[in-house]
């Protein structure tokens, strides 16, 4: 019995124990491996699998593996990463699809699964295709395999090649205990910036602060460091770093829609005419300031399932939430990467 409820728009989530358990995330991974063998038509699927650094997430992947493996998947197993490592995983090791255990900006006890089929994440029927399988009990079978692949590193240096020279700055980065600290303040330093580390040492009990950017409260601390350090801005980092919250030298936040004008004006300078993606919370004023700035804005639907869909249909160069989910096309892949983020910020 799978509490249905868990199966929802953009990912699988529920409390770990309760209706999340072993016995599920084993039938999810059979699910998963026969619905990516079914879309892909592939009998030798390769397909990558990452985690965030909750308490659970290490016992979610054996299992998660394990029932991907029964049906005949090559599964990689890239260990701990930021979502947006998972991301990269599909390109840096042409895989055909994978899925990030990761609970977000939820609560500890909170887990779930983000899926992608190729390089797409899925959602809406899609993710109700998984529930459905699972209930009709029909799954594919084959001799999988495992291997161990970490590729935290190649997307640090990925990341870093294209990186501006941030010598001369000051900025406080602020983990929140989640995957960001295992990789965003080794890249900033490593292009030359001075970095002020907050709650950087992944710990799954998130115990100094909730790691979500976007409430003001948890930026309390960041905000009194960037003025006791004299920093040019402060970044905070959700659970699984594709969400950022920035704060300026005086400690007012930037909010999404602000940092988009930002990155939009940035980028219309160099291509001028290009398409950018807001969503519907964004301001009036953010849109004008794309027009005004000669590109062409687009308001779109909250998800960033659906955006990811919408920019590459458009062919946008860049798209934004007010949750803090910032996606770069131009020179980059097009998903929603808090860390990459910050670079572009810290460039202009």
């Amino acid at each position: 019995m799978i509490d249905e409820r868990i199966f929802r728009q953009y990912d699988i989530r529920g409390i770990w124990g309760k209706d999340l358990t072993a016995e599920v995330a084993e039938l999810i991974g059979r699910a998963l491996g026969t619905y990516a063998a079914r879309m892909s038509g592939k009998k030798n699927l390769s397909l990558t699998v990452g985690r965030d650094v909750r308490l659970s997430s290490g016992p979610i992947a054996e299992s998660l593996i394990r029932g991907m493996v029964s049906t005949g998947a090559g599964v990689i197993d890239i260990g701990e990463c930021p979502t947006p490592v998972q991301y990269f995983s599909l390109y840096h090791l042409q895989a055909d699809g994978g899925v990030m255990i990761t609970g977000s900006h939820n609560p500890p006890e909170y887990n779930g699964f983000k899926m992608s089929i190729g390089r797409e994440t899925i959602y809406g029927d899609a993710i109700q295709e998984i529930r459905r399988i699972i209930r009709g009990g029909s799954f594919a079978e084959g001799p999988g395999r495992t291997r161990r692949q970490p590729v935290t590193q190649d997307y640090a240096g990925y990341l870093s090649r294209d990186g501006a020279d941030l010598s001369g700055l000051k900025v406080v980065l602020d983990a929140g205990n989640g995957t960001a600290g295992l990789v965003a303040p080794g890249i900033v330093e490593g292009l030359g910036a001075e970095v002020t580390r907050l709650f950087c040492e992944p710990d799954g009990n998130f115990p100094h602060h909730h790691p979500d950017p976007v409430i003001e409260k948890n930026l309390k601390s960041m905000i009194e460091t960037v003025k006791d350090v004299n920093a040019h801005l402060g970044v905070a980092y959700d659970g699984d770093a594709d969400r950022l919250g920035v704060v300026d030298s005086t400690g007012d936040v930037i909010w999404g829609d602000r940092l988009m004008i930002v990155f939009s004006r940035d980028i219309l300078r160099t291509s001028p005419g290009a398409k950018i993606i807001g969503e519907v919370k964004c301001s009036q004023v953010m849109y004008d300031d794309i027009e005004r700035n000669g590109g062409r804005a687009i308001m779109w639907k909250t998800g960033h399932s659906l955006i990811k869909k919408k920019m590459r249909e458009e062919k946008a160069l860049l798209a934004g939430e007010m949750s803090g989910h910032i996606f770069f096309a131009d020179r980059y892949f097009g998903y929603d990467d808090a860390i990459y983020a910050t670079l572009r910020l810290l460039e202009i």
